[in-house]
């Protein structure tokens, strides 16, 4: 019997774009909810109890309901998409590449979280120069980052497209997160293994999928004797064997001009840079990713495939 996956919240951008991925898949059996029956709640817990992985696409507050709905249900598995879990110390984060026993942690997990876009970037650039030593725990990390406007949701894809919204954006791209607080912060302060809490300075463009993540550093910061070419190297080491996660050679590198945000858009891999001049005193480390992809919906589909493997 095929196992039983229920998307709570397929209606909204991350549960569609799953559902997108999961279509013509015969090895899974999806329930659903009818679109008019979606705020039914004794439908919604019977679907949730009778999933063997139910994966959340919900707000934090709708998520943690939905834990709630099934924590006695020792059956049904859970892969939450919301910010509620992410830094909880009896969730396995779902970053299966973050290090070399994380696939196994989310492959016997009963309650996985999975990542936010930016961190995925932001964590999968940090995380390896934390493990080689090359970053220092209390290093003051800044994160810039751009991505797709249907990161936004449903709202902001409206505000975005529809110009008679009543609070319409019409700017080809904006700043925001200006408090310095984002709900991310925490996230890659854990698991990037930081002392101090990155500035994180996010953006949006006027393009629906696609994401940029920086990491500018000094090399004079970090460990004795620091490159270019050693950060690569740490980088190129800890993702050796994967497939979804690249590192991008120093030599293709050095031979673009720019980096497109929406090169990796409807893709569900990411790739990694190291930008700088040999011999010079900076690195702009690079990630770039679809922030429905690798960043949201492809990662989720990657766990429960993880999952379904125990």
């Amino acid at each position: 019997m095929a196992p039983k996956i229920f998307i709570d919240g397929e209606h909204g951008t991350t549960g569609l774009q799953i559902r997108t991925r999961m279509a013509d898949r015969r090895d899974v059996e999806l329930l659903s909810i009818p679109e008019a029956e979606r705020r039914n709640a004794a439908m919604r817990e019977d679907m949730l109890n009778s999933a063997d992985i139910a994966i959340l696409c919900l707000p934090d507050d709708a998520s943690k309901e939905a834990v709630k709905m099934v924590a006695s249900n020792n059956n049904v598995r859970v892969i939450d998409t919301s910010t509620a879990f992410r830094i909880h110390p009896d969730w396995a984060y779902g970053f299966a590449e973050m290090d070399g026993d994380q696939g196994r942690k989310i492959k016997t997990a009963r309650f996985v979280a999975n990542p936010g876009c930016y961190p995925t970037g932001a964590i999968g650039l940090i995380r390896p120069l934390r493990a080689a030593g090359i970053l220092p725990a209390g290093h003051p990390v800044t994160v810039n980052a751009v991505s797709g406007y249907t990161g936004g949701g449903k709202q902001m894809i409206a505000q975005m497209e529809n110009a008679d919204h009543p609070d319409a954006i019409s700017a080809p791209h904006f700043l925001y997160g200006l408090t310095l607080t984002h709900k991310h912060v925490p996230e890659m302060t854990t698991h990037g293994l930081l002392d101090r809490a990155p500035i994180f300075s996010p953006s949006v463009g006027r393009f629906p999928q696609g994401m940029i993540v920086q990491v500018p550093l000094h090399l004079g910061d970090l460990a004795e004797g620091a490159t270019l070419e050693s950060i690569h190297a740490a980088l190129a080491d800890h993702y050796a064997g994967q497939d979804i996660v690249q590192v991008v050679s120093l030599e293709e590198s050095r031979a673009l001009s720019r980096i497109d945000a929406v090169e990796l858009a409807g893709k569900d891999t990411m790739k990694l840079f190291v930008f700088g001049t040999p011999g010079a005193a900076q690195v702009n480390l690079v990630a770039l990713l679809d922030n429905l992809g690798k960043g949201a919906s492809g990662a989720a589909v990657q766990n429960m495939d993880l999952m379904l493997s125990a």
